[in-house]
């Protein structure tokens, strides 16, 4: 159905992520401290701090740094003023990149997202200069390891799925943004456990970059975003698959 799949492509620079415990903790933290403001500390009564709990759960984050966010958060008088601002610009040789953010400080945040820009042969550009680029879908990521291709595309579908591929095994499930609970949660009563499902921007099509130099600088920006506690997310349209 949809084009070959991009979770192992996307993963590689998650590896990174994955060895920075505390960046990731933080960043949950953040994002917990807004849902717990706009909906309580009950995940049970709040779907969107529920998702966050299971997103972190996910990427290991322990239950006790979960707990202590949501008993410090549940008067529902956080200090932090925490927004969600979107960059978006242009890494080496055009590559289309989206900078979601969730930080107490705009100036701060916007200059250190323009610096990566320009430091590593890119520049950041105004609002939906790429965005267009992108389609927000929800996707779930299952292990193919043992199971029937066709019978997991089956019961996706039928749990309202939009989209289905499978590759280099795993399954990877597309919905539309508004029934991606609706889908995780009749997929996970199935049985089913997910190495990542969250909304994402999802490139419409993909870039491969060929000189050594712009390969070098884009792993180099992504790093230093990645590093960035302001920053939650980076979407891009760059191949780098090997």
């Amino acid at each position: 159905m949809s084009g070959h799949s991009k979770w192992h492509n996307i993963q590689k620079t998650k590896g990174a992520q994955d060895a920075k415990r505390a960046k990731i903790f933080t960043k949950y933290a953040r994002e917990m401290a807004i849902a717990i403001r706009e909906g309580g500390a009950d995940p049970a009564s709040n779907s969107k701090l529920a998702a966050v709990i299971a997103r972190a759960k996910s990427e290991n984050v322990p239950n006790d740094n979960i707990n202590r966010t949501l008993q410090k958060y549940q008067s529902g008088t956080a200090a932090e003023n925490y927004e969600y601002i979107n960059y978006e610009g242009y890494g080496p040789a055009g590559i289309a990149v989206i900078v979601e953010c969730l930080t107490d400080n705009r100036n701060r945040t916007v200059a250190d997202v323009r610096h990566y820009f320009d430091k590593y042969g890119g520049n950041m550009g105004a609002s939906g200069c790429v965005s267009w680029q992108f389609d927000r879908k929800g996707v779930i990521v299952i292990d193919g390891e043992g199971k029937d291709e066709e019978s997991v595309m089956m019961q996706a579908l039928e749990a309202g799925a939009a989209d289905f591929d499978a590759s280099e095994g795993v399954f990877e499930v597309y919905t539309a943004p508004d029934d991606f609970e609706t889908v995780k949660e009749a997929l996970a009563a199935q049985g089913f456990e997910f190495l990542e499902a969250q909304i994402e921007m999802v490139p419409q099509t993909y870039v491969k970059l060929s000189a050594e130099e712009d390969i070098k600088n884009m792993n180099k920006m992504l790093e230093m975003m990645d590093d960035n506690d302001d920053i939650q997310a980076v979407w891009h349209n760059w191949d780098n698959e090997e």
